[in-house]
């Protein structure tokens, strides 16, 4: 199942580099990290813990680049399936 669309866009942007930035979507707990260019690259979705952690889902994002250069051509989420803390 793809991303919900506003998701994907707020995931689409470029934050800090190399960070974890926690927020909160629709209802949702997400947490995401960063990659050194600041493009999220793992996505947590679900029900925060007391001690932060997620459960839920969880996604990975994999992104293509134009050869020798950083331009992204295309990216998307790969569910990587349930995440479950106890």
């Amino acid at each position: 199942m793809p991303l919900h669309q506003e998701l994907d866009k707020k995931l689409s942007k470029i934050y800090e580099p190399s960070t974890r930035v926690d927020d909160v979507f629709k209802g949702y707990d997400i947490t995401f990290l960063t990659n050194k260019e600041g493009e999220p690259v793992t996505l947590f979705f679900g029900k925060r813990r007391p001690d932060g952690t997620i459960s839920g889902e969880r996604y990975t994002r994999v992104i293509k680049r134009k050869p020798n250069s950083m331009e992204v051509l295309s990216s998307h989420w790969d569910n990587q399936g349930k995440i479950m803390n106890r």
